[in-house]
């Protein structure tokens, strides 16, 4: 009894290291109407393979509800150029994006933090997120070039940690099933 208990909690421990999350757009993060934006995610954290990308506005006045801009991203991208055909939403505060699984939008992966879609012409964020004050996890805003495309790139900090867990939590087991 005691191997499945541990067996069941190893396997949650991989699941909870695994967890998919979105990086950009953030509170921080904000994207700019009519230009080139940049969606990234935790990708190498993430047992999902492929999803659906949604944007979705808590106010049911700008959006009622979340619509589709990828019908089928591959999870091993770990970024996107989201460009201004594939969306086209007013500049406005409580944008999410969501990810969700490709045959039911309702089983939902991960949801961004709030962001804001601001105006055409406004600058790019140039502010660091905490998790880029680690070196090897850098997402961070970036003034646009001059083709206005906002840059950003994403670590893999938290696969370490995660990959760690999961090889304590397999030996955890393999020790009980020797034992």
């Amino acid at each position: 009894m005691k191997f499945i208990s541990l067996a069941i909690f190893a396997a949650a421990l991989g699941v909870a290291s695994a967890d998919l999350q979105v990086t950009n757009p953030s509170s921080d993060l904000w994207w700019v109407d009519k230009s080139i934006n940049v969606l990234a995610w935790t990708c190498k954290e993430s047992t999902h393979d492929t999803f659906t990308v949604l944007l979705a506005n808590s106010d049911p006045k700008i959006l009622v509800s979340p619509i589709a801009i990828i019908g089928i991203q591959n999870n091993f991208d770990c970024s996107k150029s989201i460009t201004q055909d594939m969306f086209n939403q007013p500049p406005g505060t409580g944008y999410t994006v969501i990810l969700a699984d490709t045959i039911n939008n309702t089983n939902v992966y991960a949801t961004s933090q709030p962001f804001e879609i601001k105006p055409l012409g406004a600058a790019y964020p140039t502010t660091t997120t905490a998790a880029a004050a680690d070196a090897t996890n850098t997402t961070s805003g970036a003034a646009p070039s001059e083709t206005g495309k906002n840059t950003q790139s994403g670590g893999s900090l938290g696969l370490k940690v995660g990959a760690s867990a999961v090889f304590a939590a397999a030996a955890a087991v393999a020790g009980l099933v020797l034992a």
